[in-house]
């Protein structure tokens, strides 16, 4: 290995790093607000990504179904009980958000050519397709059982998980996609080359990061998150809801899921399982961090990004091996400097 080589891995790692960091981030965020693990983080990535891909291919996209049968079903479920307190005005806007959003998506797609508009209109379309999917998957799985004990939460995400993974294959079939890039453009840094996709990624990742500080420090809804974060049965005492909480945590996930997935669709091949591994690197990272700490999860992730590069050129076979095996010494050292605190109930 010469420097020329290291530059390149190092650029690699930088670049899988700040995508995990942005997984990382909303694993923490869930995790902190639901006490949710977010195993299927992974797959809005894949829906983000495949979504596009579908799009750009002059199709409508089948997620657009599946976001309209949530929207049914959240409607059904919330519309009947506003209707029964005597809350009309409230079930007009449930059934608006969630059942008339669909349907008007759904007579774009019908009466538009998608496949001729711009590439950033297809990004935008992509995430209202799949960004919807959080709140709607929080109101119909997670808010009944939102008391449950952690295991049953996470039997729940793997549940759901699974789920998710069959629906990637149905809909999407079972071959790769990978979109074109947002910039031709390439940069010559030195020895090392960067391409325009790259700056993309790392610009888009570093100014929603920037956002998300923005959002929890200075607005009164990022405020209430984190308050429900810190205390939860403290902040429902204080009048925060714990359902609003749980879809605005999910809205977030499924935003930087989806964002992440049209990030690197371009640079990598997408196919319908694929988000479950890079998520399970940004899981890597969140515990490092010890699902709490924001600066820790993002930090791990640049560290797991560039662990992943140079195992790659270094032993490729086993380079999943070893960035797993990451979390052993982590879980070790936790293990055994950390006291053991009763779940809050």
């Amino acid at each position: 290995m010469d420097m020329s080589i290291a530059l390149i891995l190092g650029q690699d790692g930088i670049t899988n790093g700040a995508i995990y960091a942005l997984l990382a981030l909303a694993l923490v965020l869930v995790f902190a607000v639901t006490r949710v693990i977010f195993i299927q983080q992974g797959e809005f990535v894949a829906y983000g990504a495949l979504t596009l891909a579908m799009m750009q291919g002059g199709g409508m996209p089948a997620t657009l179904w599946l976001l309209l049968v949530m929207g049914v079903l959240v409607t059904l479920f919330d519309c009947t009980a506003a209707l029964r307190a005597g809350q009309t005005r409230k079930a007009l806007g449930v059934a608006g958000w969630n059942l008339i959003y669909p349907l008007v998506l759904m007579g774009l797609f019908a009466a538009v050519p998608v496949d001729a508009l711009p590439l950033f209109v297809h990004v935008v379309l992509t995430l209202a397709i799949v960004v919807p999917m959080g709140p709607m998957m929080y109101r119909l799985m997670y808010q009944p059982i939102a008391s449950a004990p952690v295991l049953i939460l996470l039997i729940v995400s793997v549940a759901l998980h699974i789920a998710m993974v069959g629906l990637g294959l149905l809909f999407f079939g079972a071959e790769g996609h990978r979109t074109p890039s947002f910039s031709d453009a390439s940069f010559e840094l030195g020895s090392l080359m960067v391409s325009g996709q790259t700056l993309w990624v790392l610009v888009v990742s570093a100014l929603l990061i920037v956002a998300l500080y923005q959002f929890f420090e200075r607005t009164l809804y990022g405020k209430a998150l984190r308050a429900t974060a810190i205390n939860r049965v403290g902040a429902q005492l204080m009048g925060i809801s714990p359902a609003l909480a749980g879809k605005l945590t999910f809205l977030l996930a499924a935003f930087i899921g989806a964002l992440s997935g049209v990030l690197i669709a371009p640079i990598t091949t997408i196919y319908y399982d694929t988000g479950f591994l890079i998520a399970l690197k940004g899981f890597v990272a969140a515990i490092i961090g010890g699902l709490a700490s924001y600066p820790l999860a993002a930090l791990g992730a640049l560290v797991v990004g560039l662990l992943e590069a140079f195992a790659s050129f270094w032993a490729s076979a086993y380079k999943e091996v070893i960035v797993f095996t990451l979390i052993i010494p982590v879980l070790l050292w936790r293990s055994l400097s950390t006291r053991h605190v009763e779940e809050e109930e």
